[in-house]
């Protein structure tokens, strides 16, 4: 087994770790180590060819692939080492990860720091319950992405699209322009599941419906899928007798929802939010366990990459912060209070005399669609923190950013219509 020592690792080589690794060599901290078990770093942003990113972080429209290369390159002028290939197969409480790869075999790898960014991983089939056989034909969006983006394959000549994800959205579009025939986008829940202006850009110019209340409850074919059969829900999203309908297909395209990935994080004993689905972090992005931190979709999934790739820079000034021996261990936490509307959160908790000079930023998701609403941050009866906001939707991750000065002893942020 081969023996590494490093003052921070990184597992995940996409937005968030990348940025986390970048700040955290630019921060002072000199052996950086980033581990990714793709052949290449930068995540999903490598087959996302459509523009729309950076638009918070640079102020201008890049590609998925435009996005990442900035990271790419900050982290290849700085000297960051990256294992490739690399497969994390355990990380310790004590933070020593193990890991493996076909160039140095078996890994123990000593850290100072941990800092996960895994990223998320798409629903399948399986966990939205469709009955029928097992065709080929079903795949998710982001394998769809990835064989027209990369791979130059075309996996259908007509398809339909299950539940409204934003990768879902612009596969349609991206579907179209290529040739295919997208029948319809069905939504099981009454709203949209993505953002707005990628219903508007994606389906509603190329003509393609959005179905909402209904879902599919039926495939058929033995070798290749040749349709399904689309249902109305109710309230209670129970299929309504009598709604059904046949479309002839060769493809079911799944956009049903992102879950963090945090397999690794749960066999490390680290405390997991059941409502986000990934680690209990606090103001530096630390989880329960002292010395890891996590951050971007691995901690909760975000619409926004620019907002994944500062909780990246969150962590790595936490795990800075961590060697130098300046977190604030010792301190009790303060629980950050959910009050009305809201529903994902994160960060969950903080030290009121940790909050650095850049501030607290807090991510949170609305639990129902709201108009002309005021985003309000509390300590008792003193406002924090106000935005006003024209709408809310729960796809859309809003942020409350509580500067230093406000001084926070206990915070608690509601979302009032």
């Amino acid at each position: 087994m081969k023996m590494l020592n490093c003052d921070v690792a990184v597992i995940g080589g996409g937005p968030a770790g990348l940025a986390a690794a970048a700040k955290a060599r630019q921060l002072g901290a000199e052996n950086v180590l980033i581990l990714e078990r793709d052949i290449r770093s930068g995540g999903i942003l490598r087959q996302c060819v459509h523009d729309g990113f950076g638009l918070v972080r640079f102020g201008k429209r890049m590609s998925g692939g435009q996005y990442a290369q900035h990271f790419l390159d900050e982290v290849n002028e700085l000297g960051i080492r990256q294992l490739l290939n690399t497969m994390v197969l355990e990380i310790t409480k004590d933070r020593v990860i193990y890991a493996c790869n076909e160039t140095d075999g078996m890994l123990r790898i000593t850290c100072g720091a941990i800092i996960l960014a895994m990223g998320c991983r798409e629903r399948t089939r399986q966990q939205v319950f469709i009955m029928g056989t097992r065709p080929a034909g079903i795949l998710t969006a982001g394998a769809v992405q990835r064989y027209i983006n990369i791979e130059g394959y075309l996996p259908g000549k007509k398809a339909v699209i299950l539940g409204s994800g934003d990768i879902g959205l612009i596969m349609a579009r991206r579907m179209t322009l290529e040739g295919m025939e997208v029948e319809g986008v069905y939504e099981l829940m009454p709203t949209l599941g993505g953002l707005r202006r990628n219903k508007v850009q994606c389906l509603d110019e190329f003509g393609i419906p959005l179905h909402l209340s209904t879902t599919v409850t039926q495939v058929y074919g033995e070798q290749r899928l040749e349709g399904l059969t689309v249902q109305q829900v109710d309230e209670n999203r129970n299929p309504i007798p009598g709604t059904e309908r046949y479309i002839e297909c060769d493809l079911l395209v799944l956009a049903v929802g992102l879950i963090p990935e945090n397999e690794l994080s749960i066999a490390a004993g680290i405390e997991m939010d059941p409502t986000t689905r990934g680690p209990v972090v606090d103001e530096s992005m630390m989880t329960s366990i002292p010395g890891i931190f996590a951050c971007g979709n691995v901690a909760a999934v975000f619409d926004l990459v620019d907002y994944v790739s500062e909780t990246g820079e969150t962590a790595a000034r936490g795990a800075v912060r961590f060697l130098q021996g300046e977190i604030c261990a010792d301190e009790p936490y303060v629980q950050i209070e959910k009050g009305e509307n809201v529903g994902v959160m994160i960060p969950q908790r903080f030290h009121p005399s940790c909050i650095g000079d850049e501030g607290l930023s807090v991510y949170l998701r609305v639990t129902k669609p709201l108009e002309k609403c005021v985003l309000l941050a509390k300590d008792g009866d003193r406002e924090v923190y106000r935005k006003r906001h024209d709408i809310a939707l729960p796809p859309e991750m809003l942020r409350a950013d509580i500067k230093k000065d406000a001084a926070p002893a206990a915070l608690k942020l509601e979302v009032n219509g």
